[in-house]
């Protein structure tokens, strides 16, 4: 998957400007696909001379003026492309993953901390989710929402990255617990 199709498939959600892609990133795109801002101004740009994107310029009284971007027919038949072709098999590539192997010859103590500070984000991260699928909801509960909800690719993706989270927190506060009876180490949470 390249850095197009996540801006691709986050302006199906409607016109953004870059500073809202940024924004959308940070929050639902985020749990699946990493970009630093100066990355998708580049990308809008490369996107928009493909013909991939339409953008326009907004006037503002107050303030610089901006710029949205929609995705034209072009970019919907990329990504209709791109959903055909086969997918590549995840992997998890995490540093915490290899301390944790490393267990048996370091300092339990430190790790410890890192897996609670890591339990501590993922549950931070849980709770994002949970606020940002309700908001995605509105009054339906979630079964009605993934029958009849609008625009269920976004929730499905964010439904995706609570669950990892949600693992996340349970391993990280289970390999602590493991280290921490095996070490008799007293540390507090």
């Amino acid at each position: 998957m390249a850095l197009r199709h996540a801006v691709l498939a986050a302006l199906l959600e409607g016109e953004h400007s870059g500073y809202q892609l940024a924004k959308s990133f940070d929050v639902g795109m985020a749990n699946f696909w990493h970009a630093l801002p100066q990355q998708l101004y580049a990308e809008l740009a490369k996107l928009e001379a493909d013909g991939l994107v339409a953008g326009r310029e907004v006037v503002q009284e107050a303030r610089p003026n901006k710029r949205l971007f929609t995705v034209t027919d072009a970019g919907l038949t990329e990504l209709r492309r791109f959903a055909c072709a086969p997918s590549k098999p995840s992997f998890i590539r995490d540093d915490l993953l290899v301390k944790v192997a490393a267990a048996d010859a370091v300092d339990p103590a430190e790790l410890i901390a890192q897996l609670e500070e890591r339990a501590a984000i993922a549950s931070g991260k849980v709770e994002l989710f949970d606020k940002l699928m309700h908001k995605m909801r509105g009054e339906l509960d979630e079964t009605e929402y993934l029958a009849r909800g609008a625009q269920v690719g976004p929730y499905l993706t964010c439904l995706r990255g609570r669950r990892f989270e949600s693992e996340n927190r349970e391993w990280c506060t289970e390999t602590a617990s493991v280290l921490r009876a095996r070490a008799g180490v007293d540390v507090q949470r």
